[in-house]
Parts: structure tokens; C-alpha cells; sequence
């Protein structure tokens, strides 16, 4: 009887897991629906949103092009009509002005006729009669000899706009272009897609701008949104809550989106973009360390950085990373950092190592690439070990940096160069 109702015990188990785990995995699929349906319905809303902007701009140029021809018509009616008109002002005057000739010779006349004998009113009427030429008539010009102002217009265009607005726009139940890989990168990341339906030829493709944060206490990207001037004409792509605008096609891109040096520092000057940074005139100015923006590097990416530019060199110049931005540093190479000076020495946490990489000149791209070894042990909390790779030229120096555990999440990247003409671009 025990063994019986041990087994039914152990039966009646198993049947409850596995409720457990049919009700989660029920659970998992509504949600899978859940996430389906606002995908759906948001995506249709957003169309819908961009297919009434659309054609209201639409009706809106249609419009304002309509009245700017009829502005022109008008205008072409207005001037024909001036320059027919005058000549015919002109005539007209010229024929008044005989009429009212005649009108005074006729009262004259008249009044000579009845005129006291001895008088000599008719011969002085006489005289005048003949100096005015009433024999000479001018000439009115016939009808066929004038314009005659018409409009013309017809239906043609109407049939041509309503051919081609039958046609205009289309609607696809898939984006135009799949992502296919999404890496992230320094600062940024890299989407990689391909078409995934045939769409018009005038259509390119490329990504839209977009703000990307990352939390500080998750090994995972959260993706903040902030959108600019989305045109209604092209494609969107939609994944997790990151949005692609489809605009120019280019089946890998690089999103360098926060790779960007702390503007401010006294001694640099930036680039619009600040991912360039250009070490001005040094006479006045302290040697310094140019920071990141924010700490955005992160193990397992590769970071560079390019010399565009050479300098003189000097032994306190660096470039690398490091756990954090303390002001007023003159150098890299102190604790918890890891750099390069320009004659290729590395440093690690102020110490400079027996291997050297290739000096760095023009034209020189120095890269850091970093990975988790192991946690370790220590005495005010746990520490952590990571595999540091530094590359220049056709070499490489690998080794071990033990960094704090509350630090690792984000890494700060920096130089520092004493003299001026050094141009540094990072990515």
C-alpha cells in the first residue's frame, strides 16, 4: 500500500510539473500573440499615419501647383490683352480728337452762315475748313485683325494624374528589407539586412537615426527611442523597440551613435561629429586627458582609434581606456588604466610593460580588444580579471588587467598628447 501510494504521489507530481510548465509554456505563446498583435495593430496605425501625412502633402503641392499655373494663364491673358488694347486706345483717340475737330468747325460754320454782311467770318471759316483735312480718315483695323483671346484646356491631365494615382503607393504585409544581424559595436552597432520583397527601383535604403542608451546594471542593450523627421515616402523596419528607416540600401551598416569625445576639455578641439579630436595650441594650455563622452566601451567589442595626424612625440602621450574620468590627469598611465604612448609603450595601471608596439605616426590605427577571464577574490569585494589585447601596425601585446567588479559595466576611453598637431579619430 505504500509503495502504491508513493507511486501515485510521485505521479500526481509529475502531472503538476508538467501543468506547470504546459501553463508557462501557454503563457510564453499569449505572449508571443500579445507582442504579434502590437505589431501588427501599431504597424498599421503608424502606415495609416503615414499615408494621410503623405497625401496631404500631396494634396497640398497638387494644389499650390494648380494655382501657380493658373497664376501664369492668367498673367500670359492679361499681357495679351494690354498689348491689343493699346493700339486700339490709341486710334480711338486719335478719332475723338477728330470728332471733336468737327464739332467746333460745325458750330463755326454755322455761326459764319449767319453772320452781318461785310463780315469776313466765312472766308477765315474757309481757311480753317481746308487746314483740317476732312477728306482724311484713319483707319479702324478689322476684327479679323485683332486678337481674339481664348483659353484652352482639356481633360488630359486628369486622365494622366488619375492613371498615375491609381498607381501610387503600395502596401506590404512585410518590411521591404529584413535585418539579419544585429553586432554591437564601440558606441554603436552593426545591422546587417537584405531585401525580403520586391520593391520599386527608386527605392534605397538606409538606417534612420536613432538614440541608443544602455543601462549601467544589465549586460544587455536597452534601446531608448528619439526619432527625427520621419518621411511618410519611405519604408520602416521594426524590430524588438529599435526602428529602422529603409531610405538607401546598403546591406551593412555601422550605427556610430555614441563613440564620441567630451567636448569642452581645454587644449582639443572637436569635429561636428566629435569623434575627432585635434590637440591645439598647447602654449597656453596644461596637458590634459581628452575623456569619452560617457563610458560606451564595453568587453567583447573592438575599439579604434585612427591618427589622422602626427605630432611630436612625447612619453606622457596616450591612448586607451579606463575606469574612470578624473579631471586634471596629464597622462593614461596611472592606476586602473591601460594605454599606448605614442613611441609604443604600454601601460598598465601606471606601469609600463617589457613589450612595445610599433610607434604610432600617421595613418596608424591602434586597437583594444578586451574579454572576461575570471572573477577574483579580494579584500573589499570581488575583482575582476580581463584578457586585454592591443594591436598597432603588425603586432599585438596580450595581457592580464585586474579592474574592480562596480566598474566593468562601461569602460571610459581617453588620450592625452603634450604637444599640438595630433588628430585622433575613434570608432
Amino acid at each position: 500500500v505504500t509503495l502504491k501510494m508513493d507511486t501515485l504521489l510521485k505521479e500526481a507530481k509529475e502531472s503538476i510539473e508538467a501543468a506547470q510548465n504546459y501553463r508557462s509554456e501557454l503563457q510564453l505563446r499569449l505572449h508571443g500573440l500579445s507582442q504579434a498583435r502590437t505589431q501588427v495593430q501599431g504597424s498599421s496605425c503608424q502606415a495609416r499615419e503615414a499615408l494621410r501625412r503623405h497625401f496631404l502633402e500631396l494634396q497640398a503641392a497638387v494644389t499650390r501647383l494648380l494655382s501657380e499655373r493658373l497664376t501664369t494663364l492668367l498673367s500670359e491673358v492679361d499681357t495679351i490683352e494690354a498689348e491689343s488694347v493699346k493700339p486700339l486706345d490709341e486710334c480711338q483717340s486719335l478719332i475723338e480728337h477728330g470728332v471733336s475737330q468737327a464739332d467746333e468747325l460745325l458750330r463755326e460754320g454755322e455761326a459764319a452762315l449767319h453772320c452781318v454782311p461785310g463780315e469776313d467770318k466765312l472766308g477765315t471759316f474757309n481757311k480753317k475748313a481746308m487746314h483740317i483735312q476732312l477728306d482724311s480718315l484713319p483707319e479702324v483695323p478689322a476684327l479679323v485683325d485683332v486678337p481674339c483671346v481664348a483659353a484652352q484646356v482639356d481633360n488630359s491631365l486628369l486622365v494622366l494624374l488619375r492613371d498615375q494615382v491609381s498607381r501610387h503607393g503600395s502596401i506590404f504585409s512585410q518590411p521591404p528589407v529584413q535585418i539579419e544581424e544585429l553586432q554591437e559595436r564601440p558606441g554603436g552597432i552593426m545591422v546587417r539586412w537584405c531585401k525580403s520583397c520586391d520593391s520599386s527601383p527608386q527605392v534605397f535604403h538606409t538606417c534612420q537615426f536613432v538614440h541608443v542608451t544602455r543601462s549601467h546594471h544589465s549586460s544587455s542593450l536597452r534601446w531608448a527611442q528619439e526619432f527625427r523627421h520621419r518621411d511618410p515616402s519611405v519604408y520602416y523596419i521594426y524590430f524588438s523597440n529599435f526602428q529602422v528607416q529603409i531610405f538607401r540600401y546598403s546591406p551593412v551598416l555601422v550605427l556610430n551613435l555614441t563613440t564620441q569625445w567630451c567636448p569642452g576639455t581645454e587644449g582639443y578641439v572637436l569635429s561636428s561629429r566629435r569623434n575627432i579630436a585635434l590637440r591645439h595650441d598647447s602654449s597656453q594650455t596644461k596637458c590634459q586627458v581628452l575623456y569619452s563622452k560617457a563610458p560606451t566601451y564595453y568587453c567583447g567589442q573592438t575599439l579604434t582609434f585612427k591618427i589622422s595626424a602626427a605630432g611630436q612625440m612625447d612619453r606622457k602621450d596616450s591612448l586607451g581606456v579606463c575606469v574612470d574620468n578624473k579631471k586634471g590627469e596629464e597622462s593614461l598611465q596611472r592606476d586602473q588604466a591601460v594605454c599606448v604612448s605614442s613611441n609604443g609603450a604600454v601601460t598598465v595601471n601606471g606601469k609600463e610593460m617589457t613589450n612595445h608596439l610599433p610607434a604610432i605616426t600617421t595613418g596608424s590605427s591602434v586597437t583594444f580588444d578586451m574579454e572576461v577571464v575570471n572573477l577574483l577574490p579580494q579584500s573589499d569585494g570581488s575583482g575582476l580579471k580581463l584578457r586585454v589585447t592591443i594591436g598597432s601596425g603588425n603586432r599585438e601585446v596580450v595581457f592580464d588587467w585586474l579592474v574592480d567588479q562596480a566598474t566593468t559595466d562601461c569602460l571610459f576611453f581617453g588620450c592625452s598628447f603634450v604637444h599640438t598637431g595630433w588628430k585622433v579619430l575613434v570608432f
